[in-house]
């Protein structure tokens, strides 16, 4: 059951621990943000605890004496959880909760918390089934009574709860399960967007930090009218729809799952299938909610979670978005990224929008360009592979007669995957199956 339909609301103490040399001040905008994401769970934080400290207790994170503090602080405030901003191993956990008298957990189980929330598809509760099935698993050693009781607290909800009374090797046969039937619906999108590219069509994904404005600038884009939530991370599954360039061109945009800072790794690989949209674009939009304190940060952690996924290489339009709301920081944020050429926009108010279009066909038509490839004669199977993603201009056997000179147009994600026969590249051969 959820927090929210529940008679009463949890209690929350947050504890941020700041690595030297970070400031109080930088671990206080984490909690801020931790609150936000507790809040979105559907509890309310009552205390807030901070420490700095070199490095983690290997125990409990925190130290002996720290946990004591919190136990006092816990009790005074008549909280039921206490969350931490930073990854708690199991150990570290299951000796917290014996020192606290309550439950122990972190970031990564609120996050799991709220997708489970959010989750509507059946591809996005199998996502999130199986990212907090990885997560919980090796915490299961000592703690399946606990784990096993449907208290609805954060961290102890949503998919798969019932199945973590049963033993370990149970859990990896379900784990093992979810990924097959991930692996079919991953299949099915990728027909779909072999369909999609048959038109021809350039691709756009919209990706930002969560409740960055995606899905507003989505509709303002394409008229698509999908719902709008300032709930974190209330957009699981991406949706694609048609939109006109300045010119007229039409282009298919896609709006994607919002990123945030320590985004867990298990969502990450959960939700690999869902992300290889993102891997697809011809061009990557990445909005940026300028009102919001810490934007940079904001900017830094997506462009991480992208590096993580690979698509580090594709090219990206940057997008200060909400500039209504904050013109000032709007526009500092606008002069310390200028040399990537930023578009100042507010989605919500019609700021902008001209000047986004001709940006992206901008983008676009920079990105489209014809490259020099030096195949192998033998390797027909790229040559396939070229025809498919791509345009070839045209093709020529070198004088050895072992390899042919092949110019082709191609997307910026095409271009990445092709790199290593580039002709600049000399004739390196890329392992089969690679393309």
């Amino acid at each position: 059951m959820s927090l929210i339909e529940r008679s009463f609301r949890e209690k929350i103490v947050l504890v941020g621990v700041s690595r030297l040399p970070a400031t109080e001040a930088e671990t206080e905008l984490h909690l801020d943000e931790l609150a936000l994401l507790v809040a979105t769970a559907g509890a309310d934080v009552v205390a807030r605890v901070q420490q700095r400290r070199a490095a983690p207790d290997p125990a409990t994170y925190v130290g002996r004496g720290k946990a004591e503090e919190l136990r006092l602080v816990s009790e005074s405030s008549d909280a039921d959880t206490v969350v931490f901003d930073d990854e708690l191993s199991a150990a570290q956990s299951r000796n917290l909760e014996k020192i606290l008298g309550r439950t122990a957990i972190d970031r990564t189980a609120v996050i799991l918390d709220i997708f489970a929330q959010n989750a509507r598809t059946e591809e996005g509760r199998l996502q999130v089934e199986l990212a907090q099935l990885q997560y919980r698993l090796p915490r299961l050693r000592g703690r399946g009574v606990a784990l096993s009781q449907q208290a609805g607290r954060i961290g102890t909800r949503g998919p798969g709860e019932t199945q973590l009374e049963v033993d370990r090797r149970r859990v990896v046969r379900r784990v093992h399960k979810l990924q097959s039937e991930l692996a079919l619906l991953s299949g099915r999108r990728r027909l779909q967007r072999q369909e999609r590219r048959r038109s021809e069509l350039a691709t756009v994904s919209l990706v930002g930090y969560t409740n960055a404005g995606k899905s507003t600038l989505l509709n303002a884009l394409t008229g698509a009218g999908v719902e709008v939530d300032p709930r974190l991370f209330a957009t699981l599954d991406p949706r694609t729809r048609r939109f006109a360039l300045s010119g007229g061109e039409p282009v298919l945009i896609s709006d994607t799952v919002g990123f945030v800072r320590k985004l867990p790794h298990q969502l990450v690989e959960a939700f690999h299938s869902t992300l290889e949209v993102v891997l697809e674009a011809d061009l990557l939009v990445h909005v940026v909610d300028s009102a919001a304190p810490g934007p940079t940060a904001q900017v830094d952690a997506v462009r991480a979670v992208l590096a993580e996924i690979g698509a580090a290489n594709l090219p990206e339009l940057l997008v200060l978005n909400k500039a209504d709301l904050a013109p000032e920081a709007a526009q500092e944020l606008a002069e310390r990224y200028a040399e990537e050429g930023p578009v100042v926009i507010s989605a919500s108010g019609g700021l902008g929008l001209g000047e986004l279009r001709r940006a992206i066909g901008d983008r676009l038509r920079e990105a489209n360009r014809v490259i020099e490839l030096r195949v192998p004669c033998e390797r027909g199977d790229v040559l396939a592979a070229l025809h498919r993603e791509g345009e070839v201009v045209s093709t020529a056997v070198e004088a050895s007669g072992q390899v042919m000179a092949v110019r082709a147009r191609l997307g910026p994600a095409a271009a990445a995957k092709f790199a290593p026969f580039a002709s600049t590249s000399g004739a390196r051969t890329a392992p089969r199956g690679q393309t």
